[in-house]
């Protein structure tokens, strides 16, 4: 019987052209041996729900300068979703995304997902709705949609 020597894992090591570690390539016995630990420490988090900006909200209408009184209804021209008072709504309808003192205010509409834009202008509210789009991956962030 002929003594053979362990087969270790076949893996390639990637580098740069100035020597620089750029990743590496696994076989398949290589990723069975590291596969758990990879995926446990580098999978993407869970998305945690981020608050709505109601201070930047609060904020805005504290400061409020427009001629008209401040608006609190939202409707979704994508989907039909609408209410009076986005911030009595429970649960929520729209959630506030973002608020700042130059007058935009978006909304994320929890029936579709769509990006509801409001724009306060002096004399004029302009809506804009955008339909949801998945978070581009960050490998993708520099390349055309």
């Amino acid at each position: 019987m002929q003594n053979t020597p362990p087969v270790r894992p076949a893996f390639e090591e990637l580098y740069d052209k100035s020597g620089e570690p750029l990743g590496a390539i696994l076989g398949p016995e290589a990723w069975i041996l590291v596969r758990d630990i990879i995926l446990t420490r580098f999978a993407p988090a869970v998305a945690k729900e981020i608050p709505e900006p109601l201070s930047d909200w609060n904020e805005l209408v504290q400061f409020w300068d427009f001629k008209y009184a401040v608006d609190r209804d939202c409707a979704c021209p994508l989907c039909g979703n609408s209410t009076e008072n986005w911030e009595r709504d429970e649960p929520r309808k729209f959630r506030l995304t973002a608020a700042n003192l130059g007058g935009l205010v978006t909304f994320r509409c929890m029936s579709c997902k769509a990006k509801l834009l409001k724009r306060h202008f002096k004399d004029v509210i302009k809506v804009e709705a955008k339909p949801f789009q998945e978070e581009r991956s960050i490998r993708n962030l520099g390349r055309p949609a």
